[in-house]
């Protein structure tokens, strides 16, 4: 964690006086450093560790903070959103609070559909009007690194506006974005139900477009029963693959298709949701470096039962991420604090997982380790600056939001 002995000794912004929850993979538990600094020039840091080890660096008064004790973790990462939408989907929640099933609404017109129509009846700019104050909820939490899926365009033009909007975000808020082309997440109406037909529209025209024009930074898919089967998802990882994109899925959230193994197969950053995954599809993730994303939100809003084999992923050392899965349908969800508390109550994550599980293993399921995720020389100063006793407290409270301040890249 120490600065190169060839760098300069000066540097921007200097953060001293604080307790660092590095979670930095060579320490053990969160990384902790109980009288720690944090140097940083250029957006980039140069130092995180003790401050009694740390260089003579050169700061000036004024861009210098004594943080008063006050816990310092990596900022935020929210690695499975669908948060740009329009419009909402309330009265599809009065119906299932009146027993009728996701599978249900979606069969009749409603779910993914009822989105996809909401998204093409509006403009780019609308589309973003409506998805900033969602964004803003996360922000104001310590979000640093949001990654953001089409899959309500589901044609070439409505899936270019998603997307675009999407970069959009990272142009008017201080915040880093990562793209996920989600063309596969259901069949638009004007297919009829053809999945088979739609998926070559996608392969075919819609990701070619997408690619050249650099508007995704992945691809995924929805491997269900009332979406796409895992032969049509291999076709569709095998063209991502042709354009040098890399994949992740969505995977065993209501039956086991062995998607996640599937997923495996093609190097996936990551399997996403894994209620209904076995043993045999975990080993392969393991073997695979691909990483579990849980989403509890989902689980919550959906009232799933099936709870994510936490033993057996942690038993094959398979990295595990949270995220939001911020979406109208099944998890209008804009807190990853409130994230964390539920892993934590109903998949009994410990606090450390829930911590690692927003920033290292967030950033690790979006390829972007090298670059954020944890407290370490060379990575960009994306910080969350608490006013916790200890870390335990980011994931114990409920509606209670202890941020200090949020750093970006240093700013």
């Amino acid at each position: 964690m120490a600065a190169d002995a060839t760098t300069e000794q000066y540097c921007d912004q200097l953060w001293r006086n604080a307790r660092l929850a590095t979670l930095s993979e060579n320490l053990p538990d969160l990384g902790i450093i109980e009288h720690g600094a944090i140097a940083v020039r250029d957006g980039r840091i140069l130092y995180a560790g003790p401050e009694a080890d740390m260089p003579r660096y050169q700061c000036s008064e004024e861009f210098t903070t004594d943080c008063a004790g006050r816990w310092i973790t990596p900022g935020l990462v929210d690695c499975h959103t669908h948060i740009v939408y329009a419009g909402d989907r309330a009265r599809e929640f009065e119906l299932r609070l009146k027993g009728a099933s996701y599978e249900e609404i979606a069969r009749n017109g409603g779910g993914i559909v009822s989105t996809v129509k909401a998204l093409r009846s509006v403009d780019e700019d609308e589309l973003l009007r409506q998805t900033l104050p969602r964004v803003d909820a996360l922000i104001a939490e310590g979000l640093t690194t949001l990654e953001v899926k089409s899959g309500y365009g589901l044609d070439l033009e409505n899936e270019r506006k998603s997307l675009r909007t999407a970069r959009r975000l990272g142009k008017v808020r201080d915040l880093s974005v990562t793209t996920t082309f989600l063309g596969a997440h259901a069949v638009p109406p004007e297919f009829s139900g053809d999945s088979d037909t739609y998926i070559n529209k996608v392969i075919e025209d819609i990701l070619p477009a997408i690619a050249e024009e650099n508007l995704a930074d992945a691809v995924d898919g929805f491997c269900e029963g009332i979406a796409f089967s895992p032969d049509e998802i291999s076709r569709v990882f095998t063209a991502a693959k042709s354009y040098n994109l890399p994949v992740k899925l969505h995977a065993e959230q209501l039956s086991n298709l062995h998607g996640a193994a599937l997923a495996a197969m093609f190097d996936a950053l990551s399997a996403d949701h894994l209620e209904y995954i076995d043993e045999e599809s975990i080993a392969a993730m393991a073997k695979a470096g691909t990483v579990a994303v849980l989403l509890p939100g989902a689980f919550y809003f959906m009232r799933e039962t099936k709870i994510p084999p936490l033993s057996l992923m942690r038993s094959h050392k398979v990295p595990i991420a949270l995220a939001t899965d911020s979406n109208p349908g099944t998890s209008p969800l804009t807190s990853l604090l409130l994230t964390m508390n539920m892993a934590a109550t109903m998949f009994r994550m410990t606090v450390d997982e829930c911590i690692a599980g927003v920033t290292r293993e967030g950033a690790r399921a979006l390829g972007l380790l090298a670059e954020t995720g944890t407290l370490e020389a060379g990575k960009w100063a994306d910080l969350a600056i608490w006013d916790i006793d200890r870390p335990a407290e980011l994931v114990y409270r409920i509606n209670y939001n202890p941020l200090h301040k949020r750093i970006w890249r240093g700013k």
